[in-house]
């Protein structure tokens, strides 16, 4: 329940910057870019288990950067939803209930907030898809069994910023 007596669906969690934000009930007024930058240059991507912190937030601007300059916005906010859910591995999705539902229900939000394209466009999709096979290559120990990599590698160059340069990178490019 909201201070005015108002009911919200779900539970409300506090943002960096002091939001209470309800992940199953978003609304636009509540969603923060500073917010988002932050979460996103504190989470390892990969559930951590790469040989070296890498987070999200860096992973989306090179995103952007590798996407034609008219959806870089896009590019750059296609994980965006992960800085209000977490960032649930891709083997683990797909087998959450209702969680691509949330997911999505917060990317449009999320989309409408920024005008951005919604649902993201196939290039977007296909250069995050991309970038896995450079970051397996740079950042994981050797495989214990082959990746399957849906689209060629982009050639990034992963570089581990700190948490505090991924932050002011992903702002620096989002203005």
């Amino acid at each position: 329940m909201m201070k005015d007596g108002s009911m919200r669906h779900g539970d409300w969690r506090q943002t960096y910057t002091g939001i209470a934000f309800w992940p199953l009930d978003p609304r636009e007024d509540e969603i923060a870019i500073e917010d988002i930058a932050h979460s996103l240059s504190m989470v390892c991507r990969y559930g951590g288990h790469c040989l070296k912190f890498y987070s999200v937030a860096e992973h989306c601007v090179h995103v952007s950067r590798h996407v034609p300059t008219p959806v870089a916005l896009e590019g750059l906010m296609h994980d965006a939803s992960e800085a209000y859910l977490a960032d649930v591995i891709r083997p683990v999705k797909p087998f959450l209930a209702n969680y691509k539902a949330v997911e999505r229900a917060l990317d449009e939000v999320i989309a409408r907030k920024f005008r951005l394209a919604f649902p993201l466009p196939a290039i977007v999709k296909a250069i995050d898809a991309g970038i896995l096979q450079d970051e397996s290559a740079q950042l994981m120990s050797d495989p214990p069994q082959p990746w399957h990599f849906p689209e060629p590698a982009v050639g990034v160059e992963i570089e581990c910023w700190a948490p505090d340069v991924a932050k002011v990178a992903f702002l620096a490019r989002f203005r």
